[in-house]
């Protein structure tokens, strides 16, 4: 204040200078960053509108001095090397890999030496090993083992007495059990004229017997035994319509009075025709077979591979007056001979 007490005039204040503009070096020309040509943006130091003032005004843009956009730069595909650091497998992983690798290399070695030295196997060892295989297997049994085996219960021996021309004669033949009620099949000429019939079972046990019924064309007969055994097993019959020549074919009988004598062969013919013991004419449909028969055998079964009666032990064929096998047998079909005893033909 001045002596008079009024205001004291502020002297004007020189105007400061305005902010010098500074002007931003050029960008040096764009270098390969990560596999792409652009501008590096780190190559010069940022600087703001406070240390440089406000940028150069853009034309059509409101405001006088608004900065220009900063330059984005395209992210850069990831290169090899960061691949293989993705990948990277540790040391110790890398160590039981190399390991593993070791020890499988190894037993391949074992291996490959240990098969070196064995042997090889020659024609000689394979036909030696295959022989004993062969020689090891349980064969199955014969035919004819099955089926005596199965037949057996039901074949009897037939014993028979009588007179002929005032003398004594007796004779032998086979018959086999028909039934549960104790009738045995046989053939005619076995006890035909006989005073006595008599019949052994298989277990044993004897018993007389009567003709109950006969089939004199066929050469066939039926037996009523008076006392059936405890166990009585009648035989089981098969179906002759169906044998073929070339079947296999089983006799069981008691030639010359030998019990349960066994032979088989094949059927060798069908529906032959001759002349029967005790037959006026020659009988047809007879089973021609070349199973080893002999005296005493007829009135036997002639049985298939299963076991199954198809035929009645009847004659046999010899050119000469001895009554021995030569090779050929005839039979009755079981449907014909079992017609006689009133059993339901096939």
């Amino acid at each position: 204040m001045g002596l008079l007490g009024g205001p004291k005039k502020r002297k004007p204040q020189a105007a400061s200078p305005p902010p010098s503009k500074t002007r931003l070096p050029p960008a040096p020309p764009g270098r390969l960053v990560n596999g792409y040509r652009g501008v590096a943006s780190s190559a010069a130091p940022r600087s703001s509108a406070r240390e440089h003032g406000p940028g150069p005004a853009q034309a059509g843009l409101p405001g006088r001095n608004r900065a220009a956009p900063p330059t984005t730069t395209p992210r850069a595909k990831p290169g090899i090397n960061a691949l293989f650091r993705r990948f990277r497998i540790h040391r110790r992983d890398f160590s039981l890999l190399s390991l593993a690798f070791v020890l499988m290399l190894a037993l391949l070695v074992v291996y490959s030496i240990a098969q070196s030295r064995q042997p090889r196997l020659t024609e000689n060892d394979v036909k030696q090993i295959a022989g004993q295989v062969l020689a090891s297997a349980t064969p199955p049994p014969p035919v004819a083992q099955r089926v005596y085996a199965s037949i057996q219960p039901s074949v009897v021996l037939i014993d028979t007495q009588g007179t002929l021309n005032g003398k004594a004669e007796g004779g032998s033949g086979t018959g086999v059990v028909l039934d549960q009620m104790g009738n045995i099949l046989t053939s005619l000429h076995v006890v035909q004229g006989a005073d006595t019939i008599n019949v052994m079972f298989a277990d044993g046990t004897v018993t007389s017997a009567t003709l109950a019924s006969q089939e004199p064309d066929k050469d066939i007969a039926v037996l009523k035994v008076q006392v059936s055994p405890q166990l009585l097993v009648p035989a089981t019959l098969g179906n002759p319509g169906s044998l073929q020549v070339g079947d296999e074919a089983v006799v069981v009988g008691n030639p010359f009075g030998l019990m349960d004598s066994t032979s088989d062969g094949v059927i060798s013919g069908l529906n032959r025709s001759f002349k029967l013991p005790n037959t006026d004419k020659a009988v047809g449909g007879l089973i021609q077979f070349d199973a080893a028969v002999n005296p005493g055998n007829s009135g036997g079964p002639l049985l298939n591979r299963d076991g199954e009666v198809v035929g009645i032990v009847t004659a046999l064929a010899n050119p000469t007056d001895q009554k021995v096998f030569i090779g050929i047998g005839f039979a009755v079909p079981i449907d014909v001979a079992a017609s006689a005893a009133g059993a339901p033909p096939f």
